[in-house]
């Protein structure tokens, strides 16, 4: 392979990272000034609680449990709702990308185009502050090896 072919293809893989940061941080405000999901906030876990019970749990349990059978398609094509608890492949996503989920649901550049999903954005229903605030919550009840192995895979 050629020296251009790997400056492409490394600029191929570059880009979704690049276009999902610069969407949180756009919608964040300022590019400076990036939301803050902190599990150790105790007014932000409630608050987050709450929404959650309120906008999440129907579907994806109020266990975090999510809907049974979760990774198999049902006859309309769609996946059921997935967990947010350790079972689940919540945690192996950056804060940024669950954020724009919640957001703006299941569609580019967090899935591909035309994919079919009951997970609806929140944008004209919670604010960014809420959205950081679930996603704080959810991320409390992950124990200490969820922790570890998202930080080993994510970065700090």
């Amino acid at each position: 392979m050629t020296s251009g072919k790997y400056l492409l293809a490394a600029a191929a893989a570059i880009a979704p990272v690049a276009a999902v940061s610069w969407m949180y941080f756009a919608e964040s405000g300022s590019q400076g000034s990036a939301i803050r999901v902190d599990v150790r906030d105790e007014t932000q876990l409630l608050r987050g609680h709450a929404i959650y019970e309120q906008h999440c749990a129907a579907c994806h349990g109020q266990k975090l449990e999510g809907q049974p059978d979760w990774r198999t398609r049902r006859p309309d094509g769609r996946l059921p709702a997935p967990p947010h608890d350790d079972s689940g492949h919540t945690w192996h996503h950056p804060d940024a990308v669950l954020f724009g989920i919640v957001k703006h649901g299941l569609v580019p550049p967090y899935a591909p185009a035309g994919y079919k999903s009951d997970m609806p954005g929140f944008a004209s229903v919670l604010r960014d502050e809420d959205i950081a605030a679930v996603l704080a919550y959810i991320e409390s009840k992950w124990p200490t090896r969820v922790w570890k192995a998202r930080e080993e895979m994510l970065g700090p």
